[in-house]
């Protein structure tokens, strides 16, 4: 008989440790699992890779994720979406809620995580509700017990501009308190006309030992983003002939007043206490503060190809406050039943969600624009008067969730677990009513056979349950989307677990998913849609070698509808994602590295038979860095090497395009 191994609630850092795989994750399940015994796909960027690549961003680490895909349909507005559907769970530490709106605001900075966690399919068993895509579990830096320090500057194209320093360690003789600070600030330019940032990023943990079983962690978080010259909306992509657009890189629809000023606060309080038997229960206080206010410009209409006219301007202020109040507490640890040892972990959430924002539309809606090719920006500023609409929300969100890792033989663990979730929403949003209570309980069944000590094969089934605010063409709120996801697949492991491959095939059904249909005045009215989605991916992620790292992935996939035609065909049905770094032997001190991130055409039907694609493309980063010394360096980055020219995203009828090629220079020292 062979016994589990219970990791217990000790934190996993990579931070330091150059790697680029981590031992052990807690995202999909809740269990202390390896990637080999996590039966599903979990992807993990490191700090050693975004160090090494610049991954300074949230948009960056998730582009350069596996099965992950960026659509960056604005400059500072973004959606993510995986395995063909939409993310909508984000977390820190575990902890976290479905977005209001689906999408995240401003530029998220990546300096106070210590890395990043995916996991793909459905994960209705920590996260309740959500579409099959993935969970996105961001991974907070935290105290040290041993001092250590760490400061960078960055110089870049476009202005570039960046500094950030790090700092932990005991703060008391018996190191019984432990405390972290972070701070980091960037001031860029653009390659769009008018665009600048300014971002500001604070982080801060406290933590001490209450005896010797009890630890405290108290931390806020701070980031304030002030971007200048932003897109609300973006390019028109066909002229009135249907033939697709052709504006330069630069090109921008904003006017030289518009703003986006977006901040995020996050307070949390954390108690972690060792039971007896080798048990643990943790109980996380988590709020969440997000602000919005911007002014922003609206371009609409279809130009005309030969004179540019046709374009419109439709200005508004917005607003956005949201609230989030977060309460998990949940327990883990080993159990015997039938002479053997297994592993259990249940817990319960309540969260409390208020949300409010307005629209205050802008004097001169419909002014006809002159040629995009031409404009500079320069238009008046007007007064914001009339009332464009707004919501009122409140949801209140309530989870209990138990998950068993089960060792009935000694090549065989199976994970048991559901989550029973309720969820009751008050108010309205833009006229329609988003009330709504809704109470789901969501199973989840894994399986994993060792077939070897460093091969496994595993498969795992979850249900999808996503409750839904939108109205049909009765203008009747759509029931929730419900489903099923279905994965299965071989794992592997090598070299003491410092090398992780898997390759995983899945299927997942999504019944009723709310499309947008069409528009009865300024009320979106959508259709129900079952929605099928299936494919493949293989990975491989860690140490090939003492020299080589490597962090890949490609997907497969295919999405239709129930007719059988092809569905979201914005999304790229093949993705090659591919980081790695290399020492070189001769010369010790330098450290070289490339990223490829490919993916297959897209394209979208603007209505009319009128088509928009965007061939297939790759992007190739290269980076290198020298050791001065043990504590000094300097790392040189390079973005789309090959200066290649591609629009960021057709999920929306508008789109802009890419960066070309750019890089930095970067100065880094820690202690």
């Amino acid at each position: 008989m062979s016994d589990i191994v219970v990791t217990g609630s000790a934190p996993v850092r990579s931070e330091r440790s150059g790697a680029y795989t981590v031992r052990h994750s807690r995202s999909a399940t809740g269990l202390a699992l390896s990637p080999r015994e996590t039966p599903q796909s979990v992807s993990v960027v490191t700090r050693s890779q975004m160090d090494d690549f610049g991954l300074n961003s949230v948009n960056k680490v998730l582009d350069a994720t596996p099965g992950v895909t960026v659509e960056k349909v604005e400059t500072d507005r973004t959606y993510y979406t995986s395995r063909g559907f939409d993310i909508t769970n984000f977390q820190v530490d575990g902890i976290g809620l479905p977005f209001a709106y689906g999408n995240v605001l401003g530029d998220l900075d990546t300096a106070i995580y210590d890395r990043v966690e995916v996991t793909r399919g459905a994960t209705g068993l920590m996260s309740g509700t959500g579409n099959p895509s993935a969970t996105v579990n961001y991974v907070r830096k935290r105290p040290t017990a041993v001092l250590q320090a760490s400061a960078g500057l960055t110089l870049g194209s476009w202005n570039d501009r960046r500094v950030e320093a790090d700092v932990a360690g005991p703060l008391t003789p018996s190191r019984s308190v432990r405390g972290r600070l972070v701070v980091a600030a960037q001031d860029r330019d653009s390659y769009l006309d008018r665009y600048s940032q300014d971002k500001h990023v604070l982080h801060g943990a406290l933590e001490t030992d209450l005896g010797d079983r009890t630890v405290l962690t108290l931390g806020h978080t701070r980031q304030e983003n002030r971007p200048r010259g932003v897109l609300w909306g973006a390019l028109p992509l066909n002229y009135t002939d249907g033939t697709p657009t052709a504006y330069d890189r630069s090109t921008s629809t904003s006017a030289d007043w518009t703003y986006w000023n977006n901040s995020t606060a996050t307070t949390f309080m954390e108690a972690l206490h060792e039971l007896d038997g080798g048990w643990s229960a943790r109980a996380v206080l988590t709020r969440v503060d997000l602000s919005s206010d911007g002014k922003l410009f609206y371009v609409y209409g279809t130009p005309d190809r030969s004179t540019g006219a046709g374009l419109f301007a439709y200005p508004s202020h917005y607003q956005l406050d949201n609230t989030q109040k977060i309460l998990d507490l949940r327990a883990n640890g080993p159990f015997e039943l039938g002479g053997r040892k297994h592993e259990l972990v249940f817990g319960a959430s309540l969260a409390k969600s208020e949300l409010q924002d307005r629209s205050m539309h802008g004097q001169g809606i419909g002014t006809a624009l002159p040629d995009l090719t031409t404009w500079d920006g320069n238009y008046p500023e007007p007064a914001f008067t009339v009332a464009g609409g707004g919501s009122d929300l409140s949801e209140r969100q309530r989870s209990a969730y138990a998950a068993a890792r089960i060792n009935p033989a000694d090549d065989l663990k199976l994970i048991l677990g559901a989550n029973a979730t309720s969820v009751e929403t008050t108010g309205t949003s833009y006229g329609a009513s988003r009330a709504r209570t809704e109470t789901r309980t969501s199973p989840y069944v894994g399986a994993i056979y060792d077939v070897t000590p460093g091969w496994s094969v595993y498969a795992s089934r979850t249900a999808i349950f996503k409750p839904q605010s939108e109205v049909d063409a009765s203008f009747e709120r759509l029931a929730p989307a419900t489903g099923s996801s279905v994965e299965a697949g071989v794992k592997g492991e090598w070299f003491d677990k410092r090398l992780n491959g898997s390759f995983a095939l899945f299927k997942t059904r999504q019944d009723n998913l709310a499309s947008n249909a069409r528009y009865v005045g300024i009320q979106a009215v959508h259709e129900g849609v079952n929605t099928l989605a299936r494919g493949f991916e293989l990975e491989l992620s860690g140490a090939v070698t003492q020299r080589l790292k490597i962090n890949a992935g490609y997907t497969q996939l295919s999405i239709e509808d129930d007719a059988g035609r092809e569905a979201r065909t914005f999304t790229p049905r093949r993705l090659l994602r591919v980081a790695g770094t290399y020492q070189v032997p001769v010369i010790e001190k330098l450290k070289v590295g490339a990223a490829l991130n490919a993916r297959s055409a897209t394209h979208r039907d603007q209505g009319s038979g009128t088509p928009v694609r965007q061939p297939g493309y790759a992007l190739l980063d290269l980076m290198a860095r020298y050791d001065f010394s043990e504590r000094l360096s300097a790392t040189v980055n390079l973005n789309n090497a090959t200066d290649k020219r591609y629009l960021t995203s057709l999920y929306w009828a508008q789109g802009y395009y890419g960066a070309p090629r750019h890089g930095s220079v970067s100065l880094n020292w820690k202690y």
